[in-house]
């Protein structure tokens, strides 16, 4: 078991909380330095799910942050509803918990597992690999660390950056009375009915037709043969299949489909190629994408040249970098940066599945 002050994470958001969690199984508060900016874990997601006025998590009962699928927030909701209800709707794949069940079950977490004992306010500037471990802006040297840097900003597209009638869909904003939203995932879905709840007209502009499936990647890579089929591919094939992947998705389902349908009839919903003249423009574009767009991630591939493919960190299965991590010391990535490993990383399925690998690399890990 590795002595104290040893194990570090990089990133203070829901990645970095739920692979915490996961190491709290075999460490305690003072073993783990956390370093972040936010005290809350879920400041960025409570105001990014704010800002499109996001009710419900599109994870379902396993989308919580403790270390273990089971027992999920569908039991503990029957549990507080005093209901089977949940739980009969989590065996059909229809259980999604609400924004605020989620919050509440992660400050519940927060207060209950030594976070704040461990959190070291501060921004991680450089990731250096040294004898011993690793060194965060002079401090350490850690012999683990887990980066959960999240992701990399909020991506615009190029024409629209100097646009005054543009916003960023996790931006705070209200709508107008003539609205195009740009994207086609769950963020512009959301959108397209806020907007037509709020009496606008909508013009959906996006380069896709969107994927309609439950999650944000398909079931089978969640699991251990989709995964196993996943690590085998080379280079050029993880790549390709990442992209179609990650492609624009949101949910089947009525909820979507019934107001579309219904705008579409009253002449308040269209499909166009390119952006036109309404009074507003809202870039449900998500995230940009790629290591170099983290300022920490990209000193750390030119610091060590580290191997990379289309804009990802090439990893080992469990999210380990293969050139920096042997038996003596580790360093991971969690969340997006971790799609190498876990195409649905930035799930909070994804952290656990990075935090547990992590883990036995720590607890294998020789005391010095």
């Amino acid at each position: 078991m590795p002595g104290t002050g040893v194990i570090a994470i990089v990133g203070s958001g829901l990645a970095g909380f739920t692979a915490y969690q996961t190491l709290r199984r075999k460490l305690e508060p003072e073993q783990i330095a956390v370093f972040g900016t936010d005290d809350d874990p879920a400041a960025t997601f409570r105001r990014h799910a704010a800002a499109i006025r996001q009710r419900e998590m599109r994870s379902e009962s396993d989308g919580h942050c403790l270390p273990t699928s089971f027992p999920g927030l569908a039991f503990r909701s029957a549990l507080a509803r005093k209901s089977p209800a949940p739980l009969a709707g989590s065996l059909l794949d229809r259980y999604h918990p609400t924004v605020d069940e989620f919050l509440a079950h992660v400050e519940r977490l927060r207060n209950r597992s030594g976070w704040d004992r461990s959190l070291r306010r501060a921004s991680i500037e450089r990731v250096r690999a040294v004898d011993g471990g690793f060194e965060l802006d002079g401090e350490g040297a850690f012999r683990h660390v887990l980066l959960a840097t999240g992701h990399p900003g909020l991506n615009v597209p190029d024409e629209l950056h100097e646009d005054p009638r543009a916003v960023h869909a996790y931006e705070p904003h209200d709508y107008a009375a003539t609205v195009t939203v740009v994207g086609a995932g769950l963020a512009a879905a959301t959108e397209w009915l806020n907007a037509l709840a709020a009496g606008s007209e909508v013009v959906s502009v996006r380069q896709r037709e969107p994927v309609r499936q439950p999650l944000n990647v398909p079931r089978e890579y969640f699991s251990r043969r989709g995964l196993e089929s996943f690590h085998r591919l080379g280079p050029a094939e993880r790549c390709a299949r990442l992209r179609a992947l990650l492609a624009p998705s949101y949910p089947p389902g009525r909820r979507w489909d019934e107001p579309i349908a219904r705008a579409m009839m009253e002449n308040r919903f269209r499909v166009e190629e390119s952006v036109n003249g309404t009074a507003q423009i809202v870039c449900a574009t998500g995230f940009r994408r790629g290591f170099r767009h983290d300022p920490v991630l990209a000193r750390l591939v030119d610091d060590h040249g580290l191997e990379t493919a289309d804009g990802w960190i090439v990893l080992d299965g469990g999210g380990a970098i293969p050139a920096l991590s042997d038996a003596t010391r580790t360093l991971s990535l969690a969340g997006v940066a971790a799609q190498w490993a876990f195409p649905a990383a930035d799930t909070l399925a994804g952290a656990r599945y990075v935090a547990h690998r992590f883990l036995r690399r720590v607890v294998s890990c020789p005391t010095p």
